[in-house]
């Protein structure tokens, strides 16, 4: 069997100089998590990749990708030699996706994004090899990184391109050159770093450029930017999802586990179970189904498998857990939040039976509109949530504002929020912790499952 990379097309893709020869059996980035046979790739982050140079060589490290040679190490370790190393790991992953013969669908969206690159990965893997990351690697090095293990077999990857800033998305989805791409919504994510949503909406378009005349943009029905996004597809084939669209929702019926969905296809009447709550669920659905339809593979099978889908951690896994206090059930929503995810994590909060937590931290990112997002969330805490714990200065808002019935606690940081939490916590609650990954709201999560052990 033929290696990922050969020491020919590693020298090809990087233009690099070769100490001594080797090939790769996978390419990683982390010396902690080597596989044996990996490229080593040191970039610099917080900390400089090439001070773990020795450590990942000893790890088992096929060889490594260097910018100048780590002290202490032989002369005849196995290094490749680049100008730069994250510009070699963005050729790698070019030269990666130009070797494929995979069918390939990008993702990107202000919300939904992993949910539906994970749907797209079940579905498609009943019907041939898919490769796609194994977490939300979506920005400069993460799609690189993404491309660079694309095995040139597989019959499908499905890459998610995210952003913070302007034009962060285009130069990625340049390389990645999709046959399919979906932009699963327009919200305000990210509206302090690009000041508006027609901002964010033409940064988000910008993903349409990667595509080939021949290829196909699936765009969300109901959303306001659609002539926008229509315009910067141009002559390509466009499938809109949702609504009143070409893949459109002409039923929902949502419960605690999952929804029924009805929608039509091709021409086909397709209903279908999707094993995870939430009519934005159901949406990200329907934009899976239309992008597995564009690359030429069974949607009806496809909606079949749906069923076995489930809410990721971070991001809508449903546990049963078994407490002093008893048994709850959590929802963790916990890796990100925007006014429209936590909208829709408090709708799935609202389906749920017993007494109903909602556990915030601040929403990042959204500049000057930030007090008031917070604030009007209120409206949703209605009928949704019976009481609300809050971290952080912004939420402090809404605590504010929310009826002095529904006020659990409110405190500064997630970490002092969480002993009051667990403290509150009854038989039978359902609990929904939610907040910007820079709230660590995880914290609140790692205490109450500390409890259930």
């Amino acid at each position: 069997m033929s290696p990922l990379w050969s020491a020919d097309d590693l020298v090809l893709a990087t233009a690099g100089v070769m100490r001594a020869p080797f090939a790769a059996e996978g390419v990683a980035i982390d010396s902690r998590r080597i596989t044996p046979g990996d490229l080593f790739i040191a970039l610099r982050d917080q900390r400089d990749g090439h001070d773990f140079v020795r450590d990942a060589l000893q790890r088992g490290a096929a060889g490594a990708l260097v910018d100048h040679l780590p002290p202490h190490l032989p002369e005849d370790a196995p290094l490749l030699v680049v100008e730069d190393t994250l510009r070699g790991l963005t050729a790698l992953g070019a030269y990666g996706r130009v070797r494929a013969r995979a069918k390939i669908v990008a993702v990107t969206g202000s919300v939904g994004k992993t949910s539906t690159k994970e749907m797209l990965r079940l579905i498609l893997a009943g019907q041939t090899s898919v490769h796609a990351a194994e977490a939300s690697y979506n920005n400069h090095w993460g799609v690189p990184l993404t491309l660079a293990r694309l095995p040139p077999d597989a019959g499908a990857a499905v890459i998610e391109i995210g952003m913070n800033h302007a034009g962060e998305i285009a130069p990625l989805a340049r390389i990645t050159r999709p046959h399919a791409a979906i932009i699963t919504a327009i919200a305000p994510a990210h509206l302090g770093h690009l000041g508006s949503l027609d901002a964010i909406a033409r940064e988000k378009a910008s993903i349409l450029e990667g595509l080939p005349p021949e290829g196909v943009a699936i765009l969300p029905a109901e959303s306001a930017f659609l002539p926008l996004l229509r315009d910067v597809a141009g002559a390509r084939r466009v499938i809109t999802f949702a609504g009143a669209g070409d893949v459109p929702l002409l039923a929902f019926a949502g419960d605690a586990a999952g929804s029924d969905v009805k929608t039509t296809l091709g021409g086909r009447e397709i209903s279908f179970r999707l094993g995870a709550p939430g009519r934005h669920m159901a949406e990200n659905a329907l934009a899976a189904l239309a992008a597995v339809a564009a690359l030429g593979f069974d949607p009806i099978a496809a909606a079949a498998a749906l069923a076995g889908f489930a809410g990721l951690a971070g991001r809508g896994a449903r546990t049963r857990l078994s407490l002093p206090q008893g048994e709850i059930t959590l929802l963790d929503e916990s890796y990100n939040a925007s006014p429209a995810s936590v909208r829709a994590a408090l709708a799935v909060l609202g389906m749920q039976a017993g007494r109903r937590l909602a556990v915030l931290g601040d929403m990042r990112e959204l500049g000057a509109a930030g007090p008031a997002e917070h604030v009007a969330l209120a409206r949703d805490i209605a009928g949704n949530a019976d009481q609300v714990f809050t971290a952080g200065p912004l939420m402090a808002g809404l605590f504010a504002a929310i009826p002095a019935a529904l006020r659990g606690a409110h405190a500064d940081s997630a970490a002092a929020l969480a002993p009051l939490v667990l403290a509150s916590l009854q038989e039978g609650d359902v609990v929904l912790v939610k907040g910007s990954f820079g709230s660590r709201m995880s914290l609140v999560i790692d205490a109450i499952l500390r409890e259930a052990r």
